[in-house]
């Protein structure tokens, strides 16, 4: 009995240290709200975190676009979460990879600016002439491929020390997992070539033995100030892709197909036109054209001979 209850108050302490705020996403600094904290101005960035990879030379411009009619986009809005555009520009630029461009709601306001000085309305040195828009040279598109609490727990494991006191099992059934994995894809805009993809994920620990332990009672509070909010998640969850893509792209090699993209690939199909399938069916070789037998030279004629008649 003894050794069941000293084993039992160990692990009560150690979840009491702990049960006022679970732990932190594992990417994070726990006195963040998020993995992506600080600032970022230009080049130069402000208390980043320093997870976040980074590039000595910018790589071009870059988009980032969120459908908010796919079906990922609700499962942000049943953790009343906001777009995640924001945090992942702020990520971006932090990183110093790309030059973050603007293609969300703030060209509306953009857009009213030219309308303004095309109608007259600016003053003469505004400047807001056309041809000074700076091209997006490459697309992000982000997706949360999985997001759920309390994916998991340890009930199972502690189970057996329920029996002595009852208290233990209660503690283990409070320990539960968030956890998120998202998508980042690069396309390049001139082409519409997919450059890279790159999955990223993220988990952490809630723990709430305290409803357990007490039946609810007291537990119905500590659970609500025990469990991490989703949204740290899966921030943390994109900086592991963003940084996942960097990686990549820092050693980025271009792919290359045979006879040039879009040419037809190197894949032929039977009967087809393309350089790879008219390999597979060689047109047969033109048979020489037949040629006549040269004509034959024509018998030269014997001279005419002159008979003289004499007299």
């Amino acid at each position: 009995m003894y050794k069941y209850l000293s084993g039992a108050c160990a692990i009560i302490s150690v979840f009491i240290l702990s049960a006022c705020g679970g732990t932190a996403p594992t990417m994070g600094d726990s006195g963040a709200k998020t993995v992506a904290s600080g600032s970022a101005g230009g080049a130069t960035s402000t208390n980043a975190n320093s997870q976040l990879e980074h590039c000595d030379k910018t790589l071009g411009t870059l988009a980032v676009e969120e459908n908010q009619n796919e079906p990922w986009y609700q499962t942000l809005r049943r953790y009343n979460l906001n777009s995640t555009v924001p945090v992942l520009r702020m990520i971006v630029q932090q990183s110093n990879c790309f030059v973050v461009v603007e293609r969300g709601s703030a060209m509306n306001n953009m857009m009213q600016e030219r309308a303004l000085a095309a109608s007259g309305e600016a003053r003469a040195n505004s400047n807001m002439g056309k041809g000074q828009m700076v091209a997006a040279d490459y697309t992000m598109k982000p997706t949360i491929t999985f997001s759920q609490k309390g994916t998991g727990g340890i009930g199972g494991a502690l189970g057996g020390f329920s029996g002595a006191l009852g208290v233990v099992g209660a503690v283990a059934g409070g320990l539960k997992s968030n956890e998120a994995s998202t998508m980042l894809l690069m396309i390049d805009n001139r082409s519409g070539v997919q450059l890279a993809a790159a999955e990223g994920s993220a988990k952490n620990m809630d723990f709430n033995f305290a409803g357990g332990l007490f039946g609810g009672g007291v537990g119905g509070g500590l659970g609500g100030y025990t469990s991490t909010p989703e949204g740290k998640i899966i921030v943390a969850a994109f900086m592991d892709s963003y940084n996942q893509l960097v990686k990549s792209v820092r050693n980025y090699r271009a792919q290359t197909v045979e006879g040039g993209l879009g040419a037809g690939g190197a894949l032929g199909v039977d009967g087809g036109t393309t350089p790879a399938s008219q390999k597979l069916n060689p047109a047969p070789a033109a048979k020489p054209a037949a040629t006549k037998p040269a004509a034959k030279p024509a018998a030269a004629k014997p001279a005419a001979t002159t008979t003289t008649t004499t007299k």
